[in-house]
């Protein structure tokens, strides 16, 4: 019986780089709070896992030959996201879209699950450790 990573963590690493690159775009709209005409950009985390993760759900090519190709799953999605304009609750007379309370508020949950999210990659490692002392 073979050991498949990408089975034992599941979707914490896509979760993981995902989070991150949220996290950059967060900062980048918090840094840009007084640039006349920046637009604030987010994007939808589950839509994202959930089309990264998807995409592992296709059709496995059956090869015959060792130098066929491979049905590999592209996680560079996760880090270039399609990227949303976020409404003004208050339009601004320069044309900033930032509110910096909005930004801050959604920084913090970001971070918050991306904590949690790396806890639950860790116990994960541990257990797989365990396992394989045979603890």
């Amino acid at each position: 019986m073979s050991l498949s990573l990408d089975k034992a963590f599941g979707v914490l690493p896509s979760a993981v780089l995902i989070k991150a690159r949220r996290a950059e775009l967060l900062a980048s709209n918090l840094a840009n709070a007084d640039t006349p005409d920046y637009k604030s950009r987010d994007f939808h985390f589950t839509e994202v896992l959930a089309e990264v993760e998807g995409m592992g759900n296709r059709m496995k090519l059956a090869t015959t030959r060792a130098n066929h190709l491979t049905n590999e799953i592209d996680k560079s999605k996760a880090l270039e996201p399609d990227l949303l304009y976020r409404i003004p609750s208050q339009p601004s007379l320069d044309g900033n879209t930032v509110d910096p309370q909005l930004e801050r508020a959604a920084f913090a949950e970001n971070t918050t699950h991306y904590q949690s999210t790396l806890e639950f990659l860790d116990r994960r490692v541990a257990g797989l450790r365990k396992a394989l002392r045979k603890e």
